[in-house]
């Protein structure tokens, strides 16, 4: 694809960002379009938003479980980056309304690293070393793609279909959990909705986290020393709306907790 089509759709993307607009399906409106292709139009929207004053605060992987997969109907991982205008703090109450689009809550296990990580050949001992700390996390995902429906090159083209995160206060020593067996459940208006265990992501958040690594390693982007990596949904996707409150408990780690207006 060339230059001038990657700068056209990364504006259409960030345009719809900007005025909760959707647009059609990028696979549609360029049928060969590739998944290198859709990374560098993520780049091109993301260009957009550090111009406009945002800063990259880390990275994320998303449909990384098969629950998620099924239900938008994509079969492998999407990634993207996360900037400082779309963290919120635990107890947080999000704005829908001239924000979000069509939002989702996925409860996730969130990593603050301490060192750099650059792919390729990252492995899963690599990031557990390189882990400050994990907490519990909600990451409500959007999409700027009409009515979600999107194929792979869709949900990467648009930062992987990102819209807020919110973290947990509590943090944790990776090296005192059994990644793989952590339990988490998740709760919609007081009501029990959901649970899973951290094996739902790749069979390890720490397999996750490698994989993205040397995923955006390929496209010399490192990961650096204080990014928050968000390692994907243990849950399946929850649309959210205005009034709802939705918690996570992540056993032995904390809580995370979030409504919306």
């Amino acid at each position: 694809m060339d230059q001038a089509r990657i700068e056209q759709f990364g504006k259409s993307l960030y345009d719809a960002l900007v005025s909760q607009t959707t647009i059609a399906p990028l696979i549609e409106q360029e049928p060969s379009i590739t998944i290198d292709d859709a990374y560098y139009i993520s780049l091109n929207f993301l260009n957009r938003r550090l111009a406009a004053g945002q800063k990259v605060i880390g990275k994320k992987i998303g449909v990384t479980s098969k629950p998620v997969m099924d239900m938008l109907n994509v079969r492998q991982p999407d990634f993207g980056f996360l900037t400082d205008s779309m963290a919120y703090e635990n107890g947080s109450c999000i704005r829908i309304e001239g924000q979000l689009i069509a939002p989702k809550a996925e409860a996730e296990i969130a990593f603050r690293l301490k060192a750099d990580l650059v792919g390729p050949n990252i492995t899963e001992a690599d990031v557990l070393a390189a882990t400050d700390c994990i907490m519990p996390c909600f990451e409500i995902v959007d999409s700027r793609i009409r009515d979600w429906k999107i194929a792979i090159q869709d949900t990467v083209a648009d930062n992987a279909s990102c819209g807020v995160f919110v973290l947990g206060d509590t943090q944790g020593d990776p090296n005192a959990f059994d990644l793989p067996g952590l339990k988490v459940k998740v709760f919609k208006n007081g009501q029990p909705l959901s649970e899973g265990l951290g094996s739902a992501v790749q069979g390890n958040p720490l397999t996750a986290v490698a994989w993205l690594a040397n995923t955006l390693g390929r496209y010399d982007i490192p990961f650096k020393a204080g990014d928050i990596i968000l390692s994907g949904s243990v849950v399946p996707l929850e649309p959210v709306a205005a009034g709802d409150v939705m918690r996570c408990e992540v056993e032995g780690l904390g809580s995370c907790e979030c409504s919306f207006s």
